[in-house]
């Protein structure tokens, strides 16, 4: 079957699905296959539970309902392109190392203060979320948002293949997913999938003009940056010691975000209103009204306590920013939780090593390193402790009392962190 008969019968569906426990009446279930499952074994599961057709690529369970293709996932991507053609509107895409699903959110409360927006769900942001996003589009969706994860090369130019976005922006490049991308150098590479692709066909980008490297890699493409006054949009920050506050268009934001690293991401949602013609008053009210959530450098009164729940994901830079900043409050008792950082490959040792440095010369406060990496490094100061694991520092946090503690909670997401909470 063509895919063009198969967006027909999307069109008449309530939508998609690729799981049977979330089965919606009238739906799409598309039998996607997976390490350790294949999908095709539950289509009659996902007909039975109200599936209006089924998407399969195993001949064996064909039916009056299914539809026979050589390769689901293929047919995802194809099926979400064919709809984004359809559609024809402006697409958005973000990808970067850091702060892309936050700038995400951002970038998508300013402009659904003037357009229908849909966005990337959390971080949906893979070779299957992409789709699933572009098919959660539809006819009375005036501008999409779309969030683009990679830790290999050549994921960012397959997704940009299927999105064929008309704007674009890479938050920064950092220390992250080293272990697929080899290097720094091999991430700044392959984050730039998306500007070979805005290049190649005369689309927008946006630019923060303080980054060296977004300036580099974004030559011969048409710009819009944010920057300095000098630039096509000027969002200033005021002052960084608690939400972040700053200057636009002569009005004060001031915003539930902290640390200085998210000033960025905020100037780069604003940088976008000011471009689609959102009105500056607009800007200022979607900004404030954001609360960040989902363990992304959350602030949460616990007792007597204040902590920064940052523990969704970290990277050597998304760590050393925010120990950066964390550093500089003048709370009186600070208090440290930093767990292990993943996909570092051979990187790995130096890089928890570098963090534990860090806090042995910077840090004035209490300190505990959770995890086998951290476990290894090595410290000469008595306020630094180690643990291999959450078990193992569990023990110890029952037996504690925190009081008017200023914390920070940094890991990756599988050190799952925020389980610290219930125990200060």
């Amino acid at each position: 079957m063509k895919i063009e008969e198969i967006h027909c019968h999307f069109l008449k569906s309530s939508g998609i699905c690729t799981d049977t426990r979330n089965i919606a009446n009238g739906s799409i279930f598309f039998a996607l296959k997976g390490a350790h499952f294949n999908g095709n074994k539950f289509a009659q599961s996902a007909l039975d539970k109200g599936a209006y057709k089924v998407i399969i690529d195993e001949e064996k369970y064909i039916n009056d309902h299914s539809i026979l293709v050589p390769n689901v996932l293929k047919t995802l991507q194809e099926l979400a392109t064919f709809h984004r053609v359809y559609l024809n509107i402006p697409i958005i895409a973000l990808t970067g190392s850091n702060g892309k699903t936050t700038t995400k959110e951002l970038v998508n409360v300013v402009l659904s203060k003037k357009f229908k927006t849909v966005a990337t769900i959390g971080n949906f942001n893979n070779h299957i979320g992409v789709p699933l996003t572009l098919l959660n589009m539809n006819k009375s969706t005036e501008l999409g948002i779309v969030e683009m994860g990679a830790n290999h090369p050549g994921e960012i130019e397959l997704l940009c293949a299927i999105t064929k976005p008309d704007y674009g922006y890479i938050t920064n490049f950092g220390k992250a997913h080293i272990e697929g991308f080899g290097s720094l150098e091999g991430v700044i590479k392959s984050k730039s999938e998306l500007y070979q692709y805005l290049r190649a066909t005369n689309k927008t980008v946006f630019v923060n003009d303080n980054d060296k490297n977004q300036n580099k890699n974004s030559e011969h493409i048409k710009k819009f940056t944010f920057g300095d006054k000098s630039q096509n949009c000027a969002p200033q920050l005021i002052d960084s010691s608690d939400g972040l506050l700053l200057s636009f268009e002569g009005l004060t934001i001031q915003s539930h975000l902290i640390g200085h690293y998210n000033f960025n991401n905020i100037a780069a949602a604003i940088t976008m209103g000011s471009y689609f013609g959102v009105d500056s008053m607009n800007i200022k009210k979607a900004i404030e009204s954001y609360i960040p959530d989902n363990n992304r450098s959350q602030i949460i009164k616990k007792e007597t306590n204040t902590v920064i729940l940052d523990a969704y994901n970290a990277n050597p830079t998304s760590m050393m920013a925010a120990l950066q900043n964390f550093v500089q409050s003048n709370s009186p008792n600070k208090i440290v939780f930093l767990g292990d950082m993943f996909e570092l490959g051979s990187t790995s040792d130096e890089e928890h090593q570098y963090i534990s440095d860090y806090l042995e010369k910077y840090l004035d406060g209490q300190c505990y390193l959770i995890g086998n990496a951290f476990y290894k490094t090595t410290s000469n100061v008595a306020n630094i402790k180690k643990y291999r694991s959450f078990e193992n520092l569990k023990p110890v946090l029952v037996s504690t009392s925190f009081l008017n503690a200023y914390v920070l909670i940094k890991a990756s997401r599988g050190m799952a962190l925020e389980r610290i909470l219930n125990l200060l």
